[in-house]
C-alpha cells in the first residue's frame, strides 16, 4: 500500500508539512521515493527520564524531534537510516509498559507507546518497512549495534570495580561497547568501534581487554560482542534502557504537556491518499 503513495499529492503535502514543522533546524525530508508512512508522539528514555518525542516513520528511515509545540513545531531533529535498525519489544514492568527498543549502528534506546495495539502498530509498521527496503536492496540486516545504556539512577557505584561511589564530583561515565555505568579510573581507555565512531569511543577496562585481546587474536574486521560488565543485562534488555548517545537529548528542554493522540499510519485504507 506504501507504493501507491509514492507520487500522491497527500504523499507530498504531509512531508512538506513535516519539513515546515522542523524549519530551518531541519533537513529536508523529500526526496523521489520517499513515502511518510506514520507519525506520532511516543516516549523516549532518555539520558535522565522519560520524555515525549514525535516521531515519524518514512518507508527508509526514521526521524524524531522535541516537541516544541504540539503537531506545530519540534526540534533538535534526528534521522535514522532504517537499513540499520533492529526492534526488540521488552516486556512491561510497574513503571513501563508497552515499550520496545529501537537499536542502531550508532544508538540504541527505548521507546514506549500509549497502550499495547499502538505498540503492536509501530513495531508491524517500522519491521515492514525493514523489510521491504532490505528486500529492495539486496542487503543483508546490520549486525554490529549499539549497547543499551544503563540508566544513571540504576547504578549509585561503579559496575565495574564495585568500589567508587558516584556524587556530585565523582561522574558517572558508560561504556560504549557494553553499556555499563563505570568511574573515570575504569573508563580510562578507548577503543576503535567501527560501526559506532571513525574515532575510539571510552570503553570500560573489561572490554578493553576483551576487545584487544580479539583483535589480537582475530584480525578479521568485526567487532567484538559487547563483553563487559553490562553484557548480561544488554541480552535479557532490561526495560529501564536510556540513549547510547549522551549528546542526543537535552534534559534541560521544557516537556510540553500534550494530550495523547492515536499515531498515524497512511496507506491502510485512508481515503484520498492518491489524490
Amino acid at each position: 500500500m506504501v507504493d501507491r503513495l509514492v507520487n500522491s499529492e497527500a504523499n507530498a503535502r504531509r512531508i512538506a508539512m513535516v519539513e515546515s514543522c522542523f524549519g530551518s533546524s531541519g533537513q529536508p525530508l523529500a526526496i523521489p521515493g520517499r513515502v511518510l508512512v506514520g507519525e506520532g508522539v511516543l516516549t523516549k528514555m532518555c539520558r535522565k527520564r522519560a520524555k515525549s518525542r514525535q516521531f515519524f516513520l518514512f518507508n527508509d528511515i526514521l526521524v524524531y524531534g522535541n516537541i516544541v509545540i504540539g503537531k506545530k513545531k519540534y526540534n533538535k531533529q534526528h534521522i535514522i537510516p532504517l537499513e540499520e535498525v533492529q526492534l526488540q519489544g521488552l516486556e512491561d514492568n510497574a513503571q513501563y509498559q508497552n515499550g520496545w527498543l529501537i537499536r542502531t549502528t550508532t544508538k540504541s534506546f527505548a521507546v514506549y507507546a500509549a497502550t499495547s495495539t499502538e505498540k503492536q502498530e509501530w513495531m508491524a509498521h517500522i519491521n515492514k518497512c525493514i523489510d521491504d527496503l532490505l528486500r529492495k536492496s539486496g542487503k543483508k540486516p546490520v549486525v554490529n549495534h549499539a549497547a543499551v545504556w544503563v540508566p544513571d539512577n540504576e547504578a549509585a557505584i561503579c559496575m565495574h570495580c564495585k568500589k567508587t561511589q558516584f556524587t556530585m564530583i565523582v561522574r558517572r561515565h558508560h561504556c560504549r561497547n557494553c553499556g555499563a555505568v563505570v568511574c573515570g579510573p575504569c573508563s580510562s581507555k578507548k577503543f576503535l568501534l567501527p560501526h559506532q565512531s571513525s574515532k575510539p569511543v571510552r570503553v570500560c577496562l573489561y572490554c578493553y581487554d576483551t576487545l584487544s585481546h580479539t583483535k589480537t587474536e582475530q584480525i578479521k574486521g568485526a567487532t567484538a560482542p559487547n563483553a563487559g560488565p553490562n553484557a548480561a543485562a544488554n541480552a535479557k534488555s532490561n526495560n529501564n534502557t536510556q540513549d547510547s548517545s549522551a549528546e542526543d537529548d537535552s534534559d534541560d528542554d521544557e516537556e510540553q504537556k500534550e494530550t495523547h493522540d492515536e499515531p498515524k499510519f497512511y496507506g491502510d485504507g485512508d481515503k484520498g491518499d492518491e489524490k
